[in-house]
């Protein structure tokens, strides 16, 4: 039987969800629960390699065994073997052919950022912190310059293993509430790095270093030198993964 689970997880104290040898991880965490629940050696997929301090809140992860337990049943049966910063929010049987990278259709993230005078310790890690002004309506307006299809190198980090850096961003929104500006893309994939590189692009945008319209230009280069920084990863969080089976 082939297992979709939903897990959702405060990554602040894991090394990523991929398995590290001398690291702890999400996915180590996950196999550990699995194989005590079941009574047996468990491999779990993922569909997103989120890094080290990244959140998730719907990371897609699939195992293939046999068990006795309903899989509706399987959250509530596996919870009581996770630590408190990780939980199993949905389980269902998909087809044989299924995988989580491959039959991914788009995923969406959040990256959201404190603009205010003094951090507030509630939210460093979940936020960004930046002091000081940052115009969010020039934000916005740089927004559709990513929508579409394009080579996204200019916003990839080395060390990417892509056979292709072209990837397609189907939705890009900026929002502020009070201290808190909230970035929210939707792709069909993203590079190594690509969400907090945007999110940097943009924040660099607010804050007058780059033009709105120069975005194009950015994209068209491919020169990661003229993107924004490398943000932090406790802004960013894997929202939602849909599935074509």
């Amino acid at each position: 039987m082939k297992v979709l689970l939903t897990v959702a997880y405060d990554g602040s104290g894991y090394y990523g969800w991929q398995m590290q040898n001398d690291f702890v991880t999400v996915q180590q965490k996950l196999e550990e629960a699995l194989s005590a629940l079941l009574k047996k050696k468990v491999s779990v997929r993922g569909a997103s390699r989120t890094d080290t301090g990244v959140h998730a809140m719907a990371q897609g992860a699939v195992f293939n065994e046999e068990m006795t337990i309903p899989v509706e049943k399987l959250p509530y049966a596996i919870n009581s073997f996770l630590p408190d910063d990780i939980v199993v929010t949905g389980a269902r049987e998909v087809s044989e052919e299924f995988h989580p990278q491959y039959s991914v259709i788009d995923k969406t993230y959040e990256y959201k950022i404190l603009n205010s005078e003094f951090k507030n310790p509630k939210l460093v890690r979940y936020t960004e912190f930046i002091r000081g002004n940052i115009d969010v309506d020039k934000m916005k307006d740089a927004c559709k310059y990513f929508i579409g299809e394009h080579d996204f190198k200019a916003f990839c980090a080395s060390g990417s293993t892509a056979k292709t850096t072209v990837r397609t961003i189907y939705s890009l929104e900026v929002e502020r509430e009070k201290d808190i500006i909230c970035i929210r893309v939707k792709g069909n994939g993203f590079l190594y790095n690509m969400v907090r590189i945007i999110a940097g692009t943009l924040v660099y945008v607010g804050i007058g270093k780059i033009k709105p319209d120069e975005i194009a230009e950015i994209i068209e280069s491919r020169d990661r030198t003229r993107a924004g920084k490398t943000l932090g990863p406790n802004g960013l969080t894997l929202m939602e993964v849909h599935y074509g089976e």
